[in-house]
């Protein structure tokens, strides 16, 4: 595996090495050792796998406060997502950058972001599936969200008008959010 520096304190975009031949071919999509060697969270218990079944269906960005936060462990394992990170951890030298990466089932990346970044993505093609393997299970008491498009956050998603689900509209913006201290959106992936 390849890790790949995304700028953001802790997060990694993560490349596969392959082993081809004529019938495909293989590759490790995670290693304990190496995650350990680059001092990464390896504690991850949970997966979930998230169908969207239309393009242009936007997920986010989500959450979860202490002391439920997550790492997570992020790829697309059909079709094709613009998948989104955004650092929310108030004392790190990247707090409110974000990085963007295209996840696809041909180019087999992932995006590893640690506890404290929120999470999104929009998906480019109908049936896309992103498969997430998570450092702890979902809490809906500590589960939040920011409004997609934040101006503060400054993501340029590739799309104008994204099916979004009553929950994700229902968001604040990032300032009324940390206004309220985080307490009082609750959202889900």
């Amino acid at each position: 595996m390849i890790f790949k520096d995304t700028g953001l304190q802790g997060a990694y975009l993560i490349e596969i090495e392959k082993v081809e031949d004529e019938r495909g071919f293989f590759a490790r999509a995670f290693d304990r050792k190496a995650f350990e060697a680059h001092c990464l969270d390896t504690d991850l218990e949970h997966c979930s796998i998230s169908f969207n079944k239309k393009a242009g269906t936007l997920r986010g960005i989500h959450f979860q406060i202490a002391p439920m936060e997550e790492t997570k462990l992020i790829r697309c394992t059909r079709g094709v997502i613009f998948d989104v990170i955004v650092d929310l951890r108030q004392n790190s030298p990247t707090y409110l950058r974000h990085f963007a990466e295209q996840l696809s089932e041909d180019n087999h990346l992932a995006i590893y972001a640690p506890k404290g970044f929120g999470h999104g993505f929009v998906t480019f093609k109908d049936g896309c599936e992103v498969f997430y393997q998570m450092s702890g299970c979902y809490s809906p008491e500590h589960a939040r969200g920011i409004r997609w498009d934040d101006p503060v956050l400054g993501i340029e998603w590739p799309i104008q008008h994204p099916i979004i689900s009553p929950k994700d509209k229902s968001y604040l913006n990032f300032n009324a959010t940390m206004n309220g201290n985080l307490s009082h959106q609750k959202g889900m992936e």
